[in-house]
Order: structure tokens, then sequence, then C-alpha cells
């Protein structure tokens, strides 16, 4: 099963690891600048949830708790 995480990127279910607040990471500089380094923003908006998978960490427009709706 697949996971529209915005920006017409799909994930796959089972690669999923967490679904992070967005607004959780932008309070800490130490996460943001370590996750800055290694994430893939989808889109030039905001940022409201971090999506980690297996082999990628993405920066989602989409709230954590729509894509926690959609993961299920």
């Amino acid at each position: 099963m697949y996971i529209d995480i915005g920006g017409e990127i799909a994930i796959r279910s089972r690669d999923l690891i967490a679904i992070l607040d967005g607004h959780l990471l932008q309070q800490s500089e130490i996460m943001e600048e370590f996750v800055g380094m290694h994430g893939e923003r989808i889109s030039r908006e905001e940022y409201k949830s971090l999506v980690v998978t297996t082999g990628q960490v993405y920066f989602s427009p989409l709230s954590a708790s729509t894509l926690s709706k959609r993961a299920k």
C-alpha cells in the first residue's frame, strides 16, 4: 500500500518509520539543523510534518494527523 505525503510523492507504507509534527521540530534548532541536512523538501510551502522512511526523510506540507489517517 502507498501513502500520498503531498507534492506528488507517495511512499510505501512498509517503509514508513515515523511521522513527526513539524512544529515540535521547529522549536529545536539542533534537530532542525540535523534533519535539514538529510531531508528532502516536497514543496516550497512551510512544512507541517516530517516523514521518516527507511531510505529518506521528507518535509511534508500536510499535517501529521492527516498523514497518520492516510497511513491507517
